[in-house]
């Protein structure tokens, strides 16, 4: 079969590799349909090279329909259109009891102290092959897929996978109080999600971003935007917009991926260049990571507000203003979404032909599964107005 594999720094190939086979069983194959490229997988793309071994398949965004199943798995059939949580969690451990799939104990890579497996993301969470690819095995799908009707378009179900969820999740973990106020930083595709439906549940929602695209598509969806190019000081420009207080909440929807802190590129350039062993060392005991959003995002939120990151960050003694943060009693939630979680939340709205969330208006480009370099390439530089990059096995 094809699939998008990773061979160094900037430099993704479609190839033919093996065809996936039932291992367990609780396993499932699927033949994917269409697959994403998430802003996290710019992380591999650009920096976590010392975590991936040459030709890993790439990809944590997959739907498609189930061909081939494990004998313990009962609630999906061949034939049936899936679409695979990018997180791979057993459903009955001490964390999936108390809906932490993000944490499964069972597929948590130990060997890292990292928590549940996820497809297509390097050693750190078990180097399980992903889901740019022409078919898929699905482990622990006994639990995981998540069935969804025919007819609708997939890109009115394939944001269940990653981006709907860690949305959800991240509005939820903001507490945004009834009829208050968030502030979103950064208007990528989780930015985007995360906006929207903060607006869906009543909230002021404020985004900052500094693209022209990501900034006109937050408008189209009702969002009071600041251009970050624009404004010297966008804590203030926010607190000039509240009263004077900040936004009851932030959601930092841009991690590592942050623009404007020249020291933070430099550490990232700097571990990209270096040899395997030595970037894995600097990166699990050395801060990385470019912090201008979370910062910003500390000043931005009122006192005794709450900060949601959903933003990916990878260093491991990054510094963070503690002081600031403890003199304005800021209560700060962070984590990869618990997809089965919020699936109960996000079916009648993706099923809703109103599609009152928009999801048929964030993927700007939809390519076929071989253009998948061009779509890595648009994507990380933010060309040709790509948001969000689908692609067509």
């Amino acid at each position: 079969m094809k699939a998008v594999t990773w061979h160094g720094k900037r430099d993704v190939r479609v190839e033919e590799v093996p065809d996936p086979a039932i291992k367990e069983p609780t396993d499932a194959i699927i033949r994917v349909t269409t697959t994403a490229i998430c802003g996290s997988d710019l992380h591999l793309y650009e920096l976590l090279g010392p975590f991936i071994g040459e030709g890993d398949v790439l990809g944590h965004e997959p739907m498609g329909i189930v061909e081939e199943v494990g004998a313990q798995v009962t609630h999906i059939a061949p034939g049936d259109r899936v679409v695979i949580p990018f997180n791979i969690s057993c459903g009955h451990c001490y964390m999936c009891d108390r809906a932490l799939f993000a944490q499964c104990e069972t597929t948590q890579v130990r060997e890292y102290d990292t928590g549940a497996a996820l497809f297509g993301y390097t050693k750190l969470y078990g180097e399980v092959p992903g889901g740019q690819a022409e078919y898929l095995r699905v482990p622990q799908a006994h639990f995981g897929p998540i069935k969804v009707p025919e007819g609708p378009p997939d890109e009115r179900f394939v944001y269940l996978s990653d981006v709907l969820p860690t949305s959800w999740q991240a509005v939820e973990w903001a507490e945004v109080p009834d009829g208050g106020s968030v502030t979103v930083f950064g208007l990528g595709p989780i930015g985007q999600m995360s906006a929207r439906v903060a607006r869906y549940r009543g909230y002021r929602v404020i985004g900052v971003d500094v693209v022209p695209e990501r900034l006109e598509m937050a408008r189209r969806h009702g969002v009071e935007v600041i251009d970050g190019s624009q404004v010297d000081d966008v804590p203030g420009a926010v607190r000039s917009m509240t009263g004077g207080r900040g936004t009851d909440s932030v959601i930092d929807a841009v991690g590592m991926e942050a623009h404007g802190s020249a020291g933070g590129k430099l550490a990232q350039t700097m571990t990209s260049l270096l040899p395997d062993r030595a970037a894995a060392a600097m990166m699990t005991r050395v801060g990385v990571d470019r912090l201008a959003a979370l910062q910003q995002a500390i000043e931005t939120v009122r006192r005794g507000g709450t900060i949601s990151v959903s933003g990916v960050y990878g260093g491991m003694t990054d510094p963070l203003p503690m002081l600031q943060m403890f003199d304005k009693g800021v209560a700060l939630r962070m984590g990869q979404a618990h997809v089965k979680r919020w699936i109960d939340d996000l079916m009648p709205l993706v099923t809703d032909d109103a599609d009152p969330l928009g999801v048929e208006d964030l993927a700007t480009h939809v390519l076929p599964l071989d253009e998948a370099p061009h779509g890595y390439e648009i994507f990380q530089k933010k060309e040709d107005g790509a948001i969000k990059v689908l692609l067509r096995p």
